[in-house]
Order: structure tokens, then C-alpha cells, then sequence
């Protein structure tokens, strides 16, 4: 049956397209793992992740071991990471869906040992993270010591990777970034030492790609006989990074390339319910924080905080419709917000409406919607809600 006008269009050639752009920029020295978690950044895990897998990824990065377990639905044969490491009680669907978890306590190593001795399991890759300065998750380097003791040859456990993440890679003057590589260094000359060797140095996101940090990751890599996997996310959907600083001179040429080459892959639409005129001193919305100063024509629009809109919206953004933009008027509501149209003629009930996208020459963009909402575009495709449908186009 025809359903409520708001939904989501994912463009997964763009998916796919954003994919073979950063794996050129970050060189045959790297793979890349696609990160899909938060539902493939609310793009929908069920269409993302196999354009990224027809695009070329053989990696997955999701949160947690029921995305992974849903992930492995859709990818049979793909490899997926759990980057936010398995839960109390997850050791044994770590195994029987094939996962790969990151891990860094001890209980992550008496979990999954005794979960592969149960199931007879001889060989379990991880990927070991090291805190390199964020103090989220990962062990301190200066407490490796007792976690390498239990990459044992009696232990089913098989440390595959090592991993950090750069938590200040998007700001330009890479001061904090060269701060965590010498940090890595000196893990990574610890891990050597005990004898341990990681194929794959699990490091760097979307920003570390654009800002050129790949060839020195490749290079450290290199220099433990290991391969670099990257792991971007936010371009991956169509979306550059800002970085801050600003670059003060140069930017790096791959930077420069993806405001060119990426494609964003989201478009939300929403559609106008009916439209009416009314005259000066109408209230409009809750609380009446818009009142009509001259006559208008308004807009009722299905679509609404709960669908994702942030509240913060009303009276300072705009939508597109009949490819004008009509701002929002008063406080938006639950499930509908009302727009001006008063200089947009024959706007009438039907129409479509972008609430992010393009529609003919203008342009909504995610980091249109997160500089009114005082946030970042990772939010804002994160809170559209799970009751607007996403459509593969």
C-alpha cells in the first residue's frame, strides 16, 4: 500500500564510486576495511555493505557482534571486524558467525579461549588494540607485557592485527597524529620483541586517507613486515571531513581530489501534505515562535523530529521544494514541520520535497544540516530514524 511520504534514497554506484576513490588514494600498499557500522552510518547495513563488497572491500568494520552477526547475513564471505570489541557472553557467535573481534582486556582473551576450546575451535584471529593517547578503548602500551604472554602456542587466539585509532587525525597541523605513530612505534617494537608478528597494522579513517597520512602508516607497516588496512567511514558515504585548522597553505592533492570525486550517497525526501494560505498574525507551530508578519501560504510536510529533523531547525533552515528553498516556520513538531512557500508558486499537495539532497540546481548538504544543528554530519545520518524507510536507487 502507498506509505507515508518520507524516506531515504541510497545511491549505492555512488557507494561503490567513493569506494574505488579513496582505495586509489590510499595506494596499493593498503586495503581498506568499510566501515558499516550505526547501520552503515544510517544509510542501511542491507544495502551498503554489499556495494561495498561489489565495490572491492573484503573487509567490514561494524560495532558490535549483532551487527556483525547481521552483516554476515548479507556478506557471507566477507571479513568482518568487530571494532567495538565482543560483550560478556558473544565469545561463541564470534566463532559460529565467522567474526573478527577487536580486543585489548583480559577477560576478551578468557572469553574467546574458552568459547574455542568448547567448540573445538583451533585458530581464532583477533586484532589487538593499543590506546595510542584517546583513553577509550585499547591497552595502555605500557601494559602489554601480560596480554602478549597470552598469544601462546597452546592459546587458540592468533593476533592478526594491531590496531589504534587516530583520534585527531581531521585536525591539519598533525602534531597530536605524529604523537600516536611514535606511540605505535614503540608498541609495535614491543609486540616484535616477544616474538609476535601481526600481518596487518589496522590504522588510520576518512580523514587519515584525505590527509595523505597513508604512505608514512605503509611505512611503519613496512617496517614490521606488516600490511596497512585503512578504515574509512564518513567519506565512504559521500562526505569530506573538515579539518582544523584549515589548511593554512596546500592542501593535500587527495583532499583536493575528493571535494571533486566523492558523491554523497544519501538523499532524504519528504512531500508536501496540503497547503494554506493565512494572513498577518497567524501562529504557526508550538508556542507560536513564528508569527506571520505579511499573508503567507504554508506547506504541511510529513516529516518531523521523529523521523530524524532535528528540532533546533525550525525557523533557521531550509528545504527544497519545486527547486527553491523554502524555510521552515515554527517549531517542528513530532512527525510534520510546515514551510513557507509564499514565493514559490503552484506548490500544492504532492510535491516532493528534499530535506537533504539535491533537487534541480540547489543542494542540502549534511554539513548544512549539522552547522544549523550545532553538531557534525555523522549525527545528523545517524538520527534519521529507523521508521523512514531507505530505498536503493
Amino acid at each position: 500500500m502507498p506509505t507515508r511520504p518520507c524516506w531515504v534514497e541510497i545511491c549505492t554506484r555512488n557507494l561503490e564510486a567513493n569506494y574505488r576513490f579513496l582505495s586509489s588514494i590510499a595506494g596499493p600498499d593498503a586495503d581498506l576495511l568499510a566501515i558499516v557500522k550505526a547501520d552503515a552510518y544510517g544509510h542501511s547495513l542491507g544495502i551498503c555493505a554489499p556495494a561495498a563488497v561489489r565495490a572491492g572491500a573484503s573487509w567490514l568494520g561494524v560495532t558490535s557482534v549483532e551487527e556483525g552477526i547481521e552483516a554476515r547475513r548479507f556478506c557471507p564471505e566477507a571479513r568482518i571486524l568487530i571494532v567495538s570489541g565482543p560483550f560478556p557472553g558473544q565469545a561463541s557467535d564470534v566463532i559460529r558467525y565467522r567474526l573478527t573481534p577487536v580486543i585489548w582486556d583480559a577477560w576478551h582473551f578468557d572469553e574467546l579461549e574458552a568459547a574455542a576450546r568448547a567448540t573445538g575451535t583451533r585458530s581464532l584471529s583477533v586484532h589487538l588494540e593499543i590506546d595510542t593517547g584517546m583513553s577509550r578503548q585499547g591497552v595502555n602500551p605500557e601494559l602489554l607485557g601480560p596480554l602478549l604472554a597470552r598469544f601462546h602456542r597452546d592459546s587458540p587466539l592468533r593476533l592478526e592485527g594491531v590496531m589504534t585509532h587516530l583520534f585527531a587525525a581531521d585536525e591539519s597541523d598533525e602534531r597530536v597524529t605524529a604523537d600516536q605513530f611514535a606511540r605505535m612505534d614503540s608498541a609495535l617494537a614491543r609486540i616484535q620483541s616477544a616474538g609476535l608478528r601481526a600481518g596487518i597494522l589496522n590504522v588510520g579513517n576518512s580523514a587519515a586517507i584525505l590527509a595523505g597520512e597513508t604512505p608514512g602508516i605503509a611505512a611503519l607497516a613496512a617496517r614490521y613486515g606488516m600490511r596497512t588496512l585503512m578504515r574509512p567511514g564518513l567519506a565512504l558515504y559521500g562526505i569530506a571531513p573538515d579539518f582544523d585548522p584549515p589548511f593554512s597553505s596546500v592542501e593535500p592533492i587527495s583532499l583536493v581530489q575528493a571535494h571533486r570525486q566523492l558523491h554523497p550517497v544519501l538523499t532524504w525526501k519528504s512531500g508536501v501534505v496540503s497547503v494554506r494560505s493565512v494572513p498577518i498574525g497567524a501562529v504557526i507551530g508550538y508556542n507560536g515562535t513564528f508569527i506571520a508578519t505579511e499573508p503567507m501560504r504554508l506547506a504541511l510536510i510529513a516529516a518531523g523530529y521523529a523521523d530524524g529533523l532535528n528540532r533546533e531547525l525550525g525557523n533557521r533552515f531550509s528545504v527544497l521544494v519545486r527547486g527553491q528553498r523554502a524555510p521552515l516556520v515554527g517549531r517542528i513538531s513530532m512527525d510534520q514541520s510546515v514551510i513557507d512557500v509564499t514565493g514559490i508558486p503552484g506548490v500544492s499537495a504532492g510535491d516532493e520535497v528534499v530535506l537533504l539532497g539535491r533537487q534541480e540546481n540547489e543542494v542540502i548538504t549534511a554539513a548544512d544540516h549539522a552547522h544549523a544543528a550545532r553538531t557534525i554530519p555523522w549525527e545528523i545520518f545517524t538520527r534519521i530514524a529507523a521508521r523512514v524507510p531507505r530505498i536503493a536507487c
